[in-house]
């Protein structure tokens, strides 16, 4: 197979490199707005083709592309990429806003061309435990379940002004999986957040900490919090709490926190240090699975829609936070 991808920052170069380690793609062929840097990682891989843009990239015959490219580029490349009619692969977020995510979710679904979006999570060990012990009852009835995104140290400012908001960059991870091990959607949130830290959050109109109580459709109370500052290390959990038994995700020698126990000093470590560290082998899956997606082997295991679900309730959480009331997400314009 021959495979395109756009973007060769931090995430994109990984994913040059899981893509040249898969037997399965024979060639892949890259490009991005700075071609110094594309020209580098070509020559790094080896055997790696460089396109002068991605509409020569589209045209030169692929079977699949992956974009990884800054976040305001995934709307218009997306939109190129299902004219051309080649399975995509698209990081998230699938647009900066909800009517370019509907607008989006409406062209994917009608032009039947495949669309998987990197919510890399689905792909994680622990998660899929998760998924498959509420599938079969295993917990029994779910009533409680708590779900973290807790970075050890903030990106950029010039990363945030533009992120969309701590609810729609970091905790949208944590929405999308709630849906995926529960099968459940989300019917309303009650939002909050605050600013400790640097003072570009706030000029951002952002928070470096929020939190959101979501309530299922089912009834289910799902408490989900994020921050920018935990110094202990990148602290990703979901703890699932049944009837029957509870579920842990992240609750391994990595987890970034000490313990007040007498005798106990808590995991052993190491800890992780970023997302790359903590999801490495899942975002390793994801483009296992995308590229069976490409040549036709497999449904996109997470679709336009799952994603635009996922920005409806951070759409909501946003709305809450700045409102200071809960919002039903069917006041969240849906397709």
């Amino acid at each position: 197979m021959r495979i395109g991808l756009v973007g060769v920052g931090r995430i994109g170069s990984f994913h040059a490199r899981t893509l040249a380690s898969l037997d399965a793609v024979d060639e892949l062929v890259i490009t991005d707005a700075d071609r110094t840097a594309a020209r580098a990682l070509a020559a790094e891989l080896g055997g790696v083709a460089v396109a002068e843009d991605t509409s020569t990239l589209l045209h030169a015959g692929v079977d699949g592309l992956v974009i990884a490219a800054a976040t305001p580029a995934h709307a218009p490349l997306l939109a190129l990429a299902v004219a051309a009619g080649v399975p995509t692969f698209c990081e998230k977020p699938v647009a900066a806003t909800l009517p370019e995510t509907l607008e989006l979710a409406a062209l994917v679904e009608s032009s039947g061309v495949p669309v998987q979006i990197g919510f890399q999570r689905r792909f994680d060990a622990g998660y899929r435990r998760v998924r498959a012990a509420i599938e079969v009852g295993e917990l029994g009835f779910v009533h409680t379940i708590r779900a973290n995104t807790h970075d050890q140290a903030p990106p950029p400012a010039a990363y945030i002004a533009s992120s969309g908001g701590i609810f729609r960059d970091c905790s949208v991870h944590d929405f999308d999986i709630v849906r995926f091990v529960t099968g459940r959607e989300v019917a309303t949130v009650y939002a909050t957040g605050a600013n400790k830290g640097a003072p570009f959050f706030t000029a951002a109109g952002d928070v470096d900490t929020g939190g959101a109580l979501l309530t299922l459709e089912d009834g289910t109370v799902v408490l989900v919090s994020a921050t920018r500052y935990n110094g202990a290390g990148h602290d990703v959990r979901l703890e699932v709490l049944g009837e029957k038994g509870a579920l842990g995700v992240g609750l391994d020698d990595s987890l970034a926190l000490d313990s007040a126990e007498p005798g106990n000093a808590g995991p052993p470590g190491p800890r992780h240090g970023s997302f790359m560290d903590r999801f490495r082998a899942a975002y390793e899956a994801e483009l296992a699975a995308f590229v069976d997606v490409a040549r036709g082997t497999r449904p996109s295991p997470c679709t336009v829609r799952d994603a635009l679900e996922a920005f409806r309730v951070a759409e909501a959480c946003e709305l809450s936070r700045a409102a200071h009331h809960p919002i039903a997400l069917a006041e969240i314009k849906g397709a």
